[in-house]
């Protein structure tokens, strides 16, 4: 079953109470589950890869943007599912240079090519501290946005993908020392990209996440419980009328009744699920494949503990380990049947939370009507 236009399902949840879960699935293993859960539920659901994880090259899982929606593809056929995207994440521009914005456009283009209907164009590493204004020094973004999104829709032939934008990833701190997004440099962001005939439906912004596992002194893993929620609220309210929902990154490790309780859902309208499928594979793994989990954590700390200087071998391993999964490809899609069993299992049965505290039950008849 082909994937939704990505505008399709963003414009038909806009106005409902609601959170769609963006699966990132560096291990195709995760995928089935997922699926099952979602046909269950009637939920849409959006797969997604970032460039570092999914490039020309494969990233670092080894899949190539056309060998993600191949997979996927043969996936949503088996369920018999069909309210799902295929959104391309973290097209990073980091540079800002003509050469980093030619080469990702060759990227965008084999995306589409690949069956892609959205796309998350994240320039906010480009940030001018020394501008005057909002608008001042987030123009570099601004700028690289625009001409990839114009890009995007020469190539995709419409307005009807979906678009997401970030501003954030670098930025002025606040007086904790983070960096968050602010109320006006959001709506000064989608004003100008509006400008520019540029429309997105959604922004991904800073307010206190962190992408992937998180850890204390002792590196033992944490729950994610930084998310500011009014923080997130109130830029909600001031670009609602523009139409542009919320992005919300970093889900992982996140209780999952806080998500239920707390997240204001509507105005997020999009909640990435990264590491957690990742660290699912794994714990199955342990149990099931231990020979080869052990050569993966150990090929992870001969090769990355020195970039973790003073931090547990725990730590070290659930920061780096996904920089295995190209390295053991072959092995991690040729285990037994029992262990891709009891993957699909547990990947069907988390799905099943996250979509119920994600309140997306039944969105898929929302956005096919």
């Amino acid at each position: 079953m082909e994937a939704m236009q990505g505008a399709q399902l963003f414009h038909g949840l806009k106005d409902h109470k609601c959170i769609v879960m963006a699966a990132n699935t560096r291990m195709t293993l995760v995928t089935e589950g997922i699926f099952q859960a979602a046909k269950e539920l009637d939920s849409v659901l959006i797969i997604e890869l970032a460039k570092s994880e999914s490039n020309l090259d494969g990233g670092y899982t080894g899949l190539t943007p056309s060998e993600l929606a191949k997979r996927t593809k043969t996936i949503a056929d088996k369920v018999g599912h069909d309210a799902w995207v295929l959104h391309a994440d973290h097209i990073s521009v980091k540079k800002g240079t003509p050469e980093e914005i030619e080469d990702t456009k060759k990227l965008v283009a084999e995306q589409i090519k690949a069956g892609f209907t959205s796309f998350a164009i994240d320039a906010s590493h480009l940030f001018d501290l020394d501008g005057k204004t909002e608008k001042d020094q987030l123009q570099q973004n601004i700028d690289a946005t625009t001409e990839i999104a114009k890009f995007i829709e020469e190539h995709y032939g419409s307005k009807d993908y979906g678009l997401e934008v970030e501003v954030g990833e670098v930025g002025k701190k606040d007086s904790t020392g983070m960096v968050v997004t602010t109320p006006e440099e959001a709506s000064a962001f989608i004003k100008a990209l509006n400008e520019n005939d540029v429309y997105p439906q959604v922004l991904a912004i800073a307010n206190g996440s962190t992408h992937g596992n998180i850890y204390d002194a002792s590196g033992n893993t944490i729950e994610q419980v930084s998310i500011n929620i009014s923080q997130t609220k109130e830029i909600a309210r001031t670009i609602q009328d523009t139409g542009v929902r919320i992005a919300q990154h970093g889900i992982t490790g996140t209780p999952r009744d806080l998500i239920y309780k707390r997240f204001p859902h509507g105005d997020i309208i999009k909640g990435n699920v990264g590491t957690f499928w990742q660290n699912l594979v794994y714990d199955v793994f342990k149990v099931y494949q231990p020979e080869l989990y052990q050569e993966i954590w150990d090929w992870t700390l001969e090769n990355y503990k020195e970039k973790f200087p003073g931090k547990q071998d725990k730590e070290v391993f659930g920061k780096a380990s996904k920089k295995a999964i190209k390295v053991y490809f072959d092995r991690i899609y040729s285990i037994d049947q029992e262990t891709k069993d009891q993957i699909n299992a547990r990947a069907y049965a988390e799905a099943l939370m996250f979509f119920r505290v994600f309140k997306s039950k039944d969105t898929a008849k929302m956005v096919r009507q």
